[in-house]
């Protein structure tokens, strides 16, 4: 940022026992928002929020994307829950999710629960070469059986996310048509778009179950790529996007990327990828820069006045060896890019590098149980701890849109 003055430090507000100062390695003071001011696309973001929560009108898109982090679910769902917990007249739709344990060997965020009895082909965008094209989600599972099909349980019985319009993405080279079983019906899509690849299903009653089915014949398959689950309501709807083991370029070589995300149009995107660009020994911050620019200009092809939240990197260690570990020095120079990178675009930066504590901070989280003993990851206690730590800050800065109320 050019100048101190043009940084608008949150102050964290610690409201409940549970995200109380008990962990004396964390730095809560510095659990704020930095950005400049002056920032436009902050500042809109936040002046949407204020017409949406006080009109009741319209919606307000969040888009968190990152790799394992977010796809774990803990995370994403726990700023969710506080999102909705402190707006809860303001519950939008569910927005994107993905069937991950549609596929073998694929963990699924808690807040809704997968059913497939017939395990489904996995494509990656983590993988060199892409044998489909994937879209928003970065991830695919393909049918090849008639009587395949995935069943999703809304299980977050804390959020009521019932839904009424069900848009399934995906593509098959032979024709296959997704239908949705609803109880014990089995609905056709109400429409087909073929240019996007996009079944929709508009339902007269919401539901909070459903099952997709591919039914494929015999040399026949359909690709999944996503589910979108709409709704009437005008509120807020926080997306997460994430792939195990996700850097950036992996993203941009999504080529229905721009496509997909026109479906939820983000006012605000929250990023969380940078710790898998800066795992190894040869991490270059001016290719990390410009690829992050790139997904950016991508995100403002679909929204010119899209808002951007960065996450710095936790910190990390690699293993050197069977037991040995040692601190992972890129984490300050990725925290040095995601500062300029909010200066360039208008943005704003959560600094997780410096609120866990700094360097060689993430063995102090692992002695705590807070983070696994890979010195990458969190526990779930962890997970919901940095989690409850973003919503303050965010919700700090959100509350300030709140009109007083007057007698």
């Amino acid at each position: 940022m050019k100048s101190r003055t043009l940084i608008v430090l949150l102050l964290l507000a610690v409201t409940a026992p549970a995200r109380g100062q008990e962990y004396d390695f964390i730095r809560y003071d510095s659990n704020l928002l930095r950005y400049d001011s002056n920032a436009a696309p902050m500042q809109a973001f936040f002046s949407r929020w204020e017409r949406m929560t006080t009109s009741g009108t319209g919606n307000i898109n969040i888009v968190h994307i990152g790799g394992s982090h977010v796809q774990a679910g803990t995370l994403p769902n726990t700023i969710r829950r506080r999102l909705t917990g402190a707006y809860p007249d303001r519950i939008g739709p569910r927005g994107m999710l993905f069937p991950y344990s549609a596929a073998a060997r694929c963990n699924n965020p808690p807040d809704y629960r997968i059913h497939c009895f017939e395990k489904m082909l996995l494509n990656r965008c983590v993988a060199k070469e892409h044998p489909i094209p994937l879209g928003l989600c970065g991830i695919a599972v393909t049918a090849t059986d008639s009587l395949a099909e995935v069943q999703v349980v809304l299980a977050d019985t804390g959020i009521d996310y019932a839904t009424n319009r069900i848009v399934v993405l995906g593509h098959s080279d032979q024709q296959v048509v997704p239908q949705l079983r609803v109880g014990d019906r089995d609905l056709p899509p109400s429409y087909i778009d073929p240019r996007t690849d996009r079944y929709v299903f508009n339902l007269t009653t919401p539901v909070d179950s459903f099952a997709v089915l591919l039914p494929c014949l015999e040399g026949q398959q359909f690709t999944l790529t996503g589910i979108y689950l709409g709704n009437r309501r005008a509120g807020v709807s926080y997306t997460s996007i994430g792939v195990n083991g996700a850097a950036v370029p992996d993203y941009l070589r999504c080529r229905h990327f721009v496509r997909d995300l026109r479906l939820l149009r983000p006012d605000l995107v929250v990023f969380g990828i940078g710790i898998n660009d800066a795992s190894g020994p040869n991490f270059d911050t001016a290719v990390f820069r410009h690829n992050y620019l790139q997904l950016i200009d991508s995100i403002r092809s679909v929204n010119p006045d899209c808002a951007f939240v960065f996450v710095t990197n936790n910190d990390s260690y690699r293993k050197t060896g069977r037991r040995r570990y040692s601190v992972n020095t890129n984490g300050p120079l990725a925290r040095e890019v995601f500062y300029r990178l909010a200066a360039e675009t208008g943005g704003a930066v959560w600094d997780q590098f410096e609120i866990m504590g700094g360097l060689k901070s993430m063995d102090r989280w692992r002695l705590a149980r807070l983070a696994q003993t890979d010195r990458v990851h969190f526990t779930a206690t962890g997970y919901r701890l940095v989690g409850n730590l973003f919503a303050d800050a965010l919700l700090q800065e959100l509350d300030k849109t709140r009109k007083p109320h007057t007698p």
